[in-house]
């Protein structure tokens, strides 16, 4: 922490001098002792010194100097520590005084410590750890949290309570949690109060979050000043306030804040650890109403028996100069002091008990005083410090605040913040926080044996009652009492006006654009104040890219009009939802297309008409097949045979087949196809009227593609993004490319075409084409796809809380049905045209519009065809003459021998000359032979 006032504008060379210059007599005490030395390298010395610099008269210093006593105390009465070496400990008071703080310390090193505990200042921290680093002297602060400490810059500087780093990312996650963007940053303007808003500017950017201003004030301000700081921050957008100050002196500003009326509902006062530090250390309980719904942080300390066991030891601790009044006075930082203690005791014991001993020796440097009068000979370097420094930086073991280890970075490991809220009751935890896991309502420790997990579906707090006694969490910002309304830029349109233009109404504005947004406005939960200012000359349209830029250039709030959203753009303001989809598109010139003598052949693919020939030829032999033996229609010579079968395939077209089917299997197969016959001629003749009534339209460009490979001049509308995007995205030469400036530069241009001095094509946004084809009665029309996909929105500044209000808001005019109606108010036309050419392509059929029907067709034709071989080989079977034997005729044996062989023999000439016959003679030819076994197994009977 930073909870000293400093001396300003003194350098920190002029101040060593200055204090080099004092210092002159060694301290009295307990550093007067030295230190004994034994030849021998184990031995352990009678005593080690220990420094202790901090402010008495402090919140923080009222607590640790009987934290520092009692430690001592605890440390030399425990045999199982030092073993006999005693600790002393030098106390010396910095009175809040950068000058004096930095004199204490030199006075401090000259009785040869071996660790100094302390500053509590963050900014006396940063002196000090300069003489650290050249006496070899490790630093441990109980109370210093600013996060550049830990820089490399401070090699002996250790800290052994939590660094803000993670308190500054604990409140940036608490923002991203209740869903903030911005805060304003109220902090006392020293290394302390500095260093931690940046830390918090870099968490909060993380979280995609600012800080919108910053409002710092001088160390020790008076009420006064910090009354004109909160005016100030006051007339912000923001309404959440992290006060990062100190305990001594951070009350005022919410007794500031009070009398100023922004402690009432829809602020939001998020207090760094200072403020529980000064509530814990006792407070006036009518000062419990300047902090009603604050919510505040504080370092976590497990719940243990020692800790239990030391709270209930604190009373009789204090002495006449730490009591503090009727309070006891205690805060966490007290046993921070008394753990720092026991780590150097606990240090030293590790460091003694590896062979190491306590030497000092004197810096050559030291003693270059360049002819002054300056003494640096009583400054001795302590030999072993890095070493020592080791060892702390080493130690693993639990004291009152927990565990107590280092990582790399000489941070405490496991970092942890309670989440408080105070209400009328007084402080309340709501949660905690801790790097591991984020927010949660159960004690860190319990997560520590769990892999980490920050994920924001797992982050939960118990609820909070915000200032004014509120429990919806605030919205978080308003409109700047600054008086200025909002500025809402609106381009001065000379074409398309129906979409904005100006007007002499109250506004100053009118048109789709213009009533869009009014609506949403309407809709939200708060007055916006605002004003329209026209952008442009009104002679031509103004460039919607510099608009843009306007917004991103705060000149205005927002822009409001058909601003199309492209990715260039939403790189320097945000946009709200689309209110209308748009596009590119091309628009050239057409003429009515010249009737063809092969229409006819434009209902089916190529395709399709090759796989209904085949398909009818392929019915026509199915038939054959199954007729022939049947029907004397389909008999005769070859010839006409042929004949037939393609005489009969291609009458079923117009059902006017003359030869009648009379097999079972044919006629189920002609059933089936008469219906798959039914349904392709229907299909035809509803293709072939749409193509022969449909108007048909040619152009000469058939699209963007096309017009790309012409060299042929191009239209654009003047201001709009089509331009940029035909020259970079497309890389068409900008000579081609020639901006127009109304509707009648552009019905101009189409109708002299490019050897008239006028385009070839225009290409433009959909929206203004659909007006621009009503206006010229359908003389033009678009050719290809529309070949990008935007859309046209409002445009914030970036990170506009406004913006996201106004998408919902959008969104909720198009569920109501007030886009629409909107819509038709301004852009309906009294000639709807036809938007893109009819091509003929699309009424043509193909194979995969049929393709089931024809999969049915070919199941049944399988099923017929198997059907019919099954009976012919069976009838082939049963025609063929039977192998006697005289000697074994009746023996089974034979019988199944000679079935067999029958099965296995069989000649295919003999097969086609079955299938050739006439089904009646195959019948009698079959009953022949039956009846001539059955008088051959008569005969049989009668001879024995």
């Amino acid at each position: 922490m930073g909870f000293c006032v400093m001396i300003s504008g003194v350098s920190m060379g002029l101040m060593f001098l200055c204090v080099s210059g004092f210092w002159v007599l060694p301290t009295e005490g307990a550093g007067r002792e030295s230190f004994l030395r034994n030849s021998s390298f184990s031995s352990r010395p009678s005593s080690v010194n220990v420094g202790a610099l901090f402010t008495y008269d402090s919140f923080i210093g009222r607590a640790a100097k009987p934290a520092f006593m009692v430690a001592i105390e605890d440390v030399n009465a425990d045999q199982n520590i030092l073993r006999g070496t005693k600790l002393n400990i030098v106390f010396h008071d910095s009175n809040c005084s950068g000058f004096v703080g930095t004199m204490g310390a030199l006075q401090v090193m000259e009785n040869k410590v071996v660790a100094a505990i302390g500053p509590q200042s963050s900014g006396i921290a940063h002196l000090i750890s300069h003489v650290a680093n050249e006496l070899h002297v490790p630093l441990l602060s109980f109370a210093a949290t600013d996060p550049t400490l830990s820089s490399l810059q401070y090699s002996y500087f250790l800290r052994s309570t939590q660094n803000d780093y993670f308190q500054m990312n604990a409140i940036a996650d608490f923002v991203s949690y209740c869903r903030w963007r911005e805060v304003v940053a109220i902090f006392v303007d020293d290394e302390y109060g500095r260093n931690g808003i940046s830390v918090l500017g870099d968490a909060l950017a993380k979280k995609r979050a600012k800080i919108s201003y910053k409002a710092a004030f001088r160390p020790g301000a008076d009420k006064s000043s910090l009354h004109d700081l909160l005016v100030s921050a006051n007339l912000m957008e923001s309404r959440i306030f992290v006060v990062h100050v100190n305990p001594d002196s951070g009350l005022n500003v919410f007794s500031v804040a009070k009398s100023l009326g922004m402690m009432e509902s829809g602020y939001v006062w998020i207090a760094t650890d200072w403020l529980l530090t000064a509530w814990d250390s006792g407070l006036d309980p009518k000062t419990m109403d300047l902090l009603q719904g604050v919510v505040a942080f504080r370092h976590y300390t497990p719940e243990s028996n020692e800790k239990r066991r030391f709270k209930a030891r604190w009373k009789s601790l204090r002495t006449k100069e730490t009591s503090g009044g009727d309070d006891d006075g205690f805060n966490s930082y007290a046993m921070y002091a008394y753990d720092t203690v026991w780590l150097v005791a606990r240090a030293l014991d590790v460091f003694f008990s590896q062979g190491n001993r306590v030497t000092f020796s004197t810096d050559p440097n030291l003693r270059k005083t360049n002819g002054t009068n300056i003494k640096f000979s009583a400054l001795s370097v302590f030999n072993e410090g890095e070493r020592f420094l080791q060892v702390i930086h080493d130690m693993n073991y639990t004291g009152l605040t927990g565990p107590i280890q280092f990582d790399p970075e000489k941070n405490r490991i496991n970092p942890a913040y309670d989440v408080i809220n105070i209400n009328s009751r007084g402080p309340h935890r709501v949660g905690y926080w801790s790097n591991h896991t984020g927010f949660s309502v159960e004690p860190p420790e319990t997560f520590y044996s769990k892999p980490p997990n920050t994920s924001v579906e797992h982050q939960r707090l118990n609820e909070i009652i915000w200032p004014g006694g509120v429990t919806k969490p605030p919205r978080g910002w308003v409109f700047p009492d600054n008086g200025e309304p909002l500025k809402i830029g609106v381009p001065n349109r000379v074409s398309y006006k129906n979409y904005a233009s100006e007007e002499k109404n109250q506004l100053g504005v009118k048109g789709y654009c213009i009533d869009i947004f009014e609506a949403a406005v309407e809709l939200l939960p708060y007055p916006v104040p605002r004003t329209y200012i026209l952008y442009g000359d009104g002679k031509r349209n103004p460039s919607y890219d510099n608009l843009v830029n306007e917004v991103a250039s705060n000149n205005f709030d927002v822009a409001v009009g058909d601003i199309t959203i492209v990715t260039n753009r939403t790189k320097f303001v945000d946009f709200t939802q689309p209110f209308m989809e748009s596009g590119l598109v091309v628009v050239a010139p057409v003429k009515g297309g010249k009737s063809s003598p092969w229409s006819f052949l434009k209902p089916f693919t190529v395709e399709m008409w090759a796989v209904t020939g085949l398909l009818f030829l392929f019915v026509g032999a199915i038939i054959w097949i199954l007729e022939h033996r049947f029907n004397e229609e389909f008999r005769g010579p070859p010839r006409r045979q042929i004949i037939t079968v393609f005489w009969f395939s291609f009458s079923t077209m117009f059902f006017s087949h003359r030869e009648n089917t009379v097999s079972t299997l044919g006629r189920f197969v002609l059933l089936i196809w008469l219906f798959v016959v039914l349904i392709i001629n229907s299909s035809y003749t509803a293709s072939l009227t749409s193509i022969l009534t449909v108007q048909q339209l040619t152009s000469r460009i058939e699209g963007m593609d096309s017009l790309i490979t012409s060299s042929e001049p191009i239209g654009v509308q003047d201001g709009t993004f089509a331009y940029k995007y035909l020259v970079n995205e497309l890389n068409i030469a900008p000579s081609r490319i020639i901006p127009l400036k109304n509707e009648e530069d552009y019905l101009s241009a189409l109708q002299l075409g490019p050897r008239g001095g006028g385009v070839a094509a225009i290409v433009d946004e959909l929206p203004y084409i659909k007006a621009l084809l009503s206006n010229s009665n359908c003389e033009f029309r678009t050719v290809g796809q529309e070949f990008t996909r935007t859309g046209w929105g409002f445009a914030f500044q970036r990170d506009s809380p406004l913006a996201v209000d106004m998408s919902t808001a959008i969104l909720q005019l198009s569920e109501e049905g007030k886009l629409e109606k909107i819509r038709k108010k301004w852009l309906t036309y009294s000639h709807e045209c036809s938007v893109q050419i009819a091509d003929t392509e699309n009424y043509q059929l193909s194979v995969q519009s049929f393709w089931g029907l024809f999969l049915i067709c070919g199941i049944v034709w399988f099923i017929a065809l198997t059907l019919f071989c099954w009976k012919v080989f069976w009838q082939c079977q049963g025609l063929r003459p039977e192998e006697e034997s005289d000697e074994v005729r009746v023996s089974e044996e034979a019988s199944s021998s000679r079935s067999g062989r029958s099965l296995r023999a069989g000649s295919f000439k003999d097969l086609i000359k079955v299938v050739d016959k006439r089904e009646v003679e195959i019948k009698e030819m079959l009953q022949q032979k039956s009846s001539k076994k059955l008088k051959g197994s008569q005969s049989s009977a009668e001879t024995p």
